[in-house]
Formats: C-alpha cells, structure tokens, sequence
C-alpha cells in the first residue's frame, strides 16, 4: 500500500477536490533551498497470535475420474476433522485443486503412463497456537498427505504499523536536520512523504511436507515455536533545507 501526503496545503487540496471531484488534485510544494530525498524502514517485533497452515491430499488412479473421486473421499474427511477440532468455515480456505497425468520416465525410452495425480488443498487460519501441532498431526491421521506452514501473523496488526510509521518518520527527520547542519543549514522543511507497508512472514512453501509415503504419527505432538513477526513501513521522503 502505498500513500502520497504533501504539506501544506492540504485544506486547499480538499477544496479543489470538492469543486472537481472527477479530476484528482495535485498540490506544488516550491522549495526555495535545496531539497533533500531520504528513504527510511522502520520494523517492529511482535509475538504473532495467528498462523497460517496448508493442508492437502494427493490422490493417484488410473483414470482421472477414480483419481478425483478418491480424493473427495479423503478430502472430505480432513474438512470433517477441521470442524471437529473447532476450526470454523470461514478461516478454511480451498486454495488449490489440481488433476495431471503422471509418467515414468526412463533414458531413451517412450515415457510410460503410471497414472493421475489428483490433489485439493486448503488454507488454515488457526487462532490458538498451542494447538498448531496436534492440529497438523489430526490431519496427518484424517488423511493429509501434503502439509506446508506454519506462516505467523498478526491478526490486528495496526497498532504496531503506528508505532513503526512514527519511529521511520522520527528517523527521518534525524536524518535530515543531520544532512541540513553538514551542509551549513539550520533545519529542513518537510515537503512530502511516500509511505509503503509490509507485513513479514515465512513463506508457506517453505514448511513441512510429508507424503503418503511417510505417513506416521509421532507419539509426542509436533513441536513448533512462532518465534516473532515484524511489521514494517517504509517511507520516502522529501526536505527542503532551510536557513
């Protein structure tokens, strides 16, 4: 998300938009001194109170019709698994149904048909993060063969954007009156500020995967630690060195 905020002369950009509202309104800020552009990033560390889970089923039959009915069948158990745990619809997400056929390929001979490959998987917001392990174990035992997360996050995650857009903005103009007294001038004078946010976690494909093969439950639940997620704002902006 991106946000352009020149001062002053806001109030006179309301009143153009008002009179116009079809054409967005542009203010000109006049520098008389020097202008300087600085590009600053802010982060601030929380402890996450949501993750993100990838759930699945791969499926292989000889046709494409047995290949997919099958899949429903053990699909549908993991889904009946997820209400049981608690996990409400709304945080259940199909994120992805796929059907290829699959061949062995083998040095200079013709590939060899060995089947299609059905697979439906879901994302999965879970909310209490003691029981991400057992929950990813649940599933394993329901019939999951493909798992990837956890991702952590935040679910209100606005305060902490407040906090990191004033620390970049403080930084900012430290960094200014830093340039403005180097180059023999007393302050700076704020003219514009292009602000970016972002939102940093794991990336899904980089979590646990198991395959039909490997199916077996552990006897302890599987461990996991969400560590701290940092929310960042990132800013450009522009000063005029004044006298």
């Amino acid at each position: 998300m991106r946000e352009l905020l020149t001062i002053p002369a806001i109030a006179a950009a309301a009143v153009t938009m008002a009179a116009s509202p079809v054409a967005a309104a542009e203010v000109a800020v006049q520098a008389n001194g020097p202008v300087i552009e600085l590009q600053v990033t802010q982060e601030i560390l929380g402890d996450p109170d949501m993750a993100m889970v990838g759930a699945g089923v791969t499926t292989r039959a000889q046709t494409a019709v047995a290949a997919m009915e099958a899949n429903a069948r053990q699909m549908d158990a993991v889904l009946k698994r997820l209400s049981a745990l608690g996990v409400p619809d709304r945080r259940v997400q199909t994120s992805g149904i796929t059907l290829n056929p699959q061949y062995n390929y083998r040095n200079n001979q013709t590939p060899q048909f060995i089947g299609y490959d059905a697979t439906n998987t879901v994302s999965v917001e879970l909310r209490d993060l003691d029981r991400i392990g057992p929950v990813l174990d649940a599933l394993v035992a329901a019939g999951a063969n493909n798992l990837s997360g956890p991702s952590w996050g935040i679910v209100d995650d606005e305060p902490a954007k407040a906090k990191a857009r004033k620390a970049a903005f403080d930084k900012a103009f430290v960094q200014a009156r830093s340039y403005a007294q180097m180059a023999g001038y007393s302050n700076v004078r704020l003219l514009a500020v292009e602000e970016s946010m972002g939102y940093s976690r794991p990336m899904m494909e980089s979590g646990i995967r198991v395959t039909a093969q490997s199916i077996t439950p552990p006897a302890p639940p599987t461990p996991t630690r969400p560590g701290q997620v940092a929310t960042s704002v990132s800013m450009v902006v522009k000063f005029e060195l004044v006298k």
